[in-house]
């Protein structure tokens, strides 16, 4: 089996995707109150330092994913090609609604390592354009055609499936989440 450029591309896509949905998940843990030690596994575990982490890694992981396409022969990524995919030589749709994702999931990063000085208000505000990120990362990973050559989307394809299942993971989560806050919001004015 010959690995290409192409397919070390999708494959780093691949893990970002993994990455960002256990990050998301570790952040509703916490917004949940969820506690390690009254719930399972029943050990004490920072489990706040790896979100943190997860956060670090998905944005290493989605900085490399685009990389191997500068070095791809056909087509023939340029620099301002990955930072800006407006005209991109393929799927240039796809590509900038990557891009986007990539720019959110650094704008909470940096906005998470600056917290305490921007203050909770002002994070948190920042810290909820996750939810458009994660739109703009299942399109851009649904969409996207891994040979970059514009055909039909293979919705059985086995990553394509991953995605899907992350989504669909990420998708329950966030209605969950709602569901708690629109309680918690009606407990509130009771």
């Amino acid at each position: 089996m010959n690995l290409t450029l192409l397919d070390l591309s999708a494959y780093i896509g691949l893990a970002a995707v993994g990455v960002i949905t256990i990050n998301m998940l570790l952040g509703v843990m916490m917004a949940f109150r969820y506690s390690p030690v009254r719930n399972w596994p029943h050990r004490r575990f920072n489990y706040f330092r790896l979100h943190n982490w997860t956060g670090y890694i998905a944005l290493a992981v989605t900085l490399l994913h685009p990389l191997p396409l500068l070095l791809n022969k056909s087509p023939k990524f340029r620099a301002l090609d990955i930072v800006y995919p407006v005209h991109s030589p393929q799927q240039p749709l796809e590509n900038s609604i990557g891009a986007i994702a990539l720019y959110i999931v650094a704008i909470m990063v940096m906005t998470s390592y600056f917290r305490i000085q921007l203050g909770r208000r002002t994070w948190k505000a920042f810290h909820f354009t996750v939810y458009l990120g994660a739109v703009a990362l299942f399109w851009h990973s649904l969409f996207t055609d891994p040979d970059l050559k514009g055909a039909p989307i293979d919705w059985l394809d086995g990553g394509k499936v991953f995605v899907e299942s992350c989504a669909a993971i990420i998708l329950v989560t966030i209605i969950l989440r709602a569901r708690r806050s629109r309680k918690k919001a009606l407990a509130v004015k009771a």
